[in-house]
Formats: C-alpha cells, sequence, structure tokens
C-alpha cells in the first residue's frame, strides 16, 4: 500500500465564499500546486466538467484528479433520486480516473450560511439515523459497482460532527460506506481524528489533512458566530501550523496500511494566508511525518 498527497483548491478559491480568491485563474492553482510537489487535486468550481478538457489540462501539469465533494440530499430524496443527481459527478470521476467519491449530506447544513451560528447544527434522532443509514448503504453500493471508494465527508455544520454522530452514522451504515476522515473538522467537532482512525480502520477511504487554532474556534462558540465566520477569524490552517499532532496521525495511519490520498484543505483567506507558502508548509509537514511513519509514498 502506497500513499499520494494532494491539494484542495479552496485554499486558493472558497467557494462557499466566493470573495476569498474569487479572482484567482484556475492556471495559479495548478501552477501553485505542480510546483508545491502535489500529485493530485481535487475538485473545484473554476474546474471544467469536461473530461476532454480537464484531462489534458491537468496532464499538462502533472496532476491527477483526486476526486471532489458532492452536495448529497439522501435525507430528503430516495437513493434512485440521489444516483440520478449525481450521475454528471460520477461520470466525470470515473472519466479521470479518480478512485473516490466524496460524499456529505448538505439537505440541512448550515455551514455555507454566514448569518447561522454553528450552534443550531442539525441533529439526528434515533428514528431518523435508520433510513438514512440504509439510503447511504445502497448509494455507496451504487458507488461502488462503477470502481470508486465511497468516502462520505463529516462536517462542522452537518449532520455528522460530533462524536455522537459519527457513532450513529457508523452503526447506520454497512461497512461499504467509507469515510473521509478529516482531521481539522474531527477535532473541531470533539473527535479524535487518531483515536477514529484506529478504532475505524476498514472505513478509512479518504484523508483530508487541516489543522486547527482551538482558541480561535473557542471564540467563535463564545460569541455564537457561524462556520464562515470561523473561517474568516482563521480557526483552520494547514498541518504543520497548528495545534495537530500530525506525527501521530501518520503512525496511525500507517498501523492500518493506509493506501489512497492524503489531501492538504484548509480553509483560510488567501488574502492573509498566502497559498502557495501555506501549500508548501502543509505538504513538508505531512511528508516529514509520512516517513518518519514509515508510510511509503508512491512514485
Amino acid at each position: 500500500m502506497s500513499i499520494r498527497f494532494g491539494v484542495s483548491p479552496i485554499a486558493w478559491v472558497n467557494d462557499d465564499m466566493p470573495e476569498l480568491g474569487g479572482a484567482t485563474p484556475l492556471e495559479t492553482i495548478l501552477t501553485d500546486a505542480r510546483d508545491i510537489g502535489f500529485a493530485g487535486v481535487e475538485l473545484g468550481g473554476k474546474f471544467p466538467r469536461d473530461p476532454a478538457v480537464l484531462k489534458p489540462l491537468l496532464d499538462r501539469y502533472g496532476l491527477d484528479l483526486v476526486g471532489g465533494w458532492y452536495s448529497g440530499a439522501l435525507l430528503t430524496r430516495d437513493v434512485e433520486a440521489e444516483i440520478a443527481a449525481a450521475e454528471d459527478h460520477l461520470s466525470l470521476l470515473k472519466a479521470m480516473g479518480s478512485t473516490v467519491f466524496v460524499h456529505a449530506e448538505t439537505s440541512n447544513a448550515i455551514h455555507g450560511q454566514r448569518g447561522t451560528p454553528l450552534a443550531a447544527t442539525p441533529r439526528l434522532d434515533a428514528a431518523g439515523w435508520k433510513p438514512f443509514g440504509e439510503r447511504l448503504t445502497q448509494f455507496a453500493e451504487h458507488i461502488a459497482a462503477h470502481g470508486l471508494r465511497f468516502a462520505y465527508h463529516h462536517h462542522l455544520g452537518t449532520v455528522v460532527e460530533r462524536p455522537e454522530d459519527l457513532d450513529a452514522f457508523l452503526a447506520a451504515t454497512g461497512e461499504i460506506v467509507g469515510l473521509t476522515l478529516d482531521t481539522g473538522h474531527a477535532a473541531l467537532g470533539g473527535i479524535d481524528p487518531v483515536a477514529a482512525i484506529r478504532a475505524h480502520p476498514r472505513r478509512i477511504a479518504h484523508v483530508h489533512c487541516k489543522d486547527i487554532r482551538a482558541q480561535v474556534f473557542t471564540r467563535i462558540q463564545e460569541r455564537r458566530q457561524s462556520f464562515l465566520d470561523g473561517v474568516l477569524a482563521g480557526m483552520f490552517t494547514v498541518p504543520g501550523d497548528g495545534g495537530l499532532d500530525y506525527g501521530a496521525v501518520m503512525r496511525a495511519l500507517a498501523d492500518i496500511g493506509y493506501g489512497g490520498w492524503i489531501v492538504v484543505e484548509a480553509e483560510q483567506d488567501p488574502a492573509v494566508a498566502d497559498p502557495r507558502r501555506y501549500g508548501e508548509i502543509g505538504l513538508r509537514t505531512l511528508e516529514r511525518e509520512a516517513a518518519a511513519a514509515g508510510l511509503r509514498k508512491a512514485a
């Protein structure tokens, strides 16, 4: 098993808050990603969705398409409707040779609402988890039948945010439902990312690495501010610039025999945190800690 390092374009252009880097050309993102040393990049709003256009574009920069966020709505529609809605996204990933399908339930999410405090994050009761889990499992089976691993993204401001949410999610879904383990969202949601990796090795399908500034997050909570307020205030940063122990994260991944993408992703204001500089900090940190943990980087 080997790992590859990718990057999310959200450091350059934030699709949830277009005023953050919205004027940045796609070519700048791809040039920086290549020059920093990433092997792949996730989808962003500026990317063309035609594989006949996107593949030669990424090939020119020596980058693979890691995959990309898909906004699901399985709380409000059945599996057949979700499959139909996801058809174009899935077709693009298949054509590009991507290996993971990153999915998050957003039908009632509040992370994109600047005026809604994180305290208003939606919750599912015991009765709600069973049908949701069944739909997720059926949808993941569809994704697997097309050759990709389903990787659910837990996220602040969504129904899978806290430790009890993650426990209910895992209990309600079949093992085919993999997890995008996001270190930053886990930590700020009260989930120990290292413990989660070790406790659920067969579920770890994809890894997002962002670091945190816990004191900033505490202020956001105390002031009943929103997720996007937290982004602007700097509650996230790249690995090596915050409070998480990435040596421990990489050792946990090595111990479960993880193979796949490890993606640097940190929602920050690019006018404050230069994406190229911070991308280098993040990648160099992960390369160093991964090598020390014995994780083998793909050639």
